[in-house]
């Protein structure tokens, strides 16, 4: 649609005031403005994809759909229930649409008749057919938790902390039907701290993402984002995480070995032998050891955690928790499980 005298105006005024002030881009600063958000229908399932959601919600965004996947049984009792989003949509009056596939015919004729300038996806949980991707006129826009093309795929924040990285960040692209190889709309890069977990930063980039696809959208509607292609030679994949990924090597070097702890943290969890049981670690510092010793053997014990050797230097850990039980300070581990020092884990 041809933007009216007013809309050029418009966007003449805020042209001339972003080369005077380039603050003026941000998406809080277009919500102030009265610059609003395109009609959307909104795809997100689990946790990551609230403040994505309350974002929109908080900047007047017009929702017309929240498509989220079917209720799924959950947790020990397997109960079924319902997706974060569904649960927070219901909450604030939006109506609901659960699909067993995207792809079916039903599904997409239900979401082109609502005729949405753009859909917006953050952590769905299904690839998007070609026949979804060319209904809105603005494109599909997807909110990812890294910095692309690094880490395309399901699992980028725990990839990201395991390979030992110190920044990350999200993207938000224009959806192709390829796996995250859209076109990049716009990147927001955060510093990962030295004791960050795979839990705090995925709330981290949670937060920007939502701030930056409030942004992003604004800026597409304005017609005044240039999206720019990734850099295949760039490129690298996040798989879906495995059980034998949570296995600790200890012969590798002790900071390796505390990025894997960090990066499976809160889930799915590294994970030790000891008496034939997994145990998992959580809570991790890396240290310098001079001794030779031979790796996975429990050096020391005490209130402040329990220290390991490794192929190279020590890692000191500081939560224990054995299968089928619930987790426990090393202090409180030891009241009641006799683990000595020379131990050997992974045996």
């Amino acid at each position: 649609m041809t933007p009216n005298w007013g809309e050029k105006l418009g966007c003449r005024l805020l042209f001339a005031a972003v080369e005077l002030h380039p603050e003026c881009l941000s998406g809080e600063y277009l919500v102030l403005m009265g610059y609003d958000l395109p009609s959307l229908v909104f795809m997100g399932t689990p946790e990551f994809a609230l403040p994505s959601l309350e974002a929109l919600l908080s900047a007047g965004a017009p929702i017309l759909l929240v498509v989220t996947q079917p209720d799924r049984p959950k947790g020990r009792g397997r109960k079924v229930a319902a997706s974060p989003v569904k649960q927070l949509a219901r909450s604030r009056g939006l109506e609901v649409y659960q699909p067993e596939r995207i792809r079916s015919p039903e599904t997409i004729e239900r979401i082109a008749g609502l005729n949405p300038t753009c859909i917006v996806v953050a952590a769905y949980g299904q690839l998007l057919p070609d026949s979804i991707l060319k209904l809105p006129t603005l494109g599909a826009v997807n909110v990812h938790a890294s910095l692309l093309p690094k880490h395309r795929g399901p699992a980028p924040i725990h990839w990201t902390l395991i390979q030992g990285e110190s920044k990350s960040g999200v993207t938000t692209m224009l959806m192709d039907v390829g796996m995250d190889t859209g076109d990049i709309l716009l990147q927001r890069e955060v510093t990962i701290q030295p004791d960050e977990t795979a839990g705090s930063l995925h709330d981290r980039l949670a937060q920007e993402g939502g701030a930056l696809l409030v942004e992003t959208l604004q800026l597409l509607k304005l017609g005044t984002l240039r999206p720019r292609p990734q850099d295949e030679s760039k490129a690298t994949y996040a798989p879906l995480l495995v059980s034998e990924d949570g296995r600790v090597d200890w012969s590798e070097d002790a900071r390796r070995i505390c990025c894997r702890i960090r990066g499976l943290d809160p889930w799915p969890g590294a994970f030790t032998l000891w008496q034939g049981r997994r145990l998992k670690l959580f809570g991790c510092r890396s240290l310098p050891l001079s001794s030779s010793v031979e790796p996975g053997t429990v050096i020391k014990t005490g209130e402040e955690g329990l220290q390991v050797a490794a192929g190279n230097g020590a890692v000191l850990i500081g939560t224990l928790q054995l299968e089928g039980r619930r987790s426990l300070s090393v202090a409180d581990f030891l009241r009641g499980y006799s683990l000595q020092v020379e131990t050997r884990f992974g045996e």
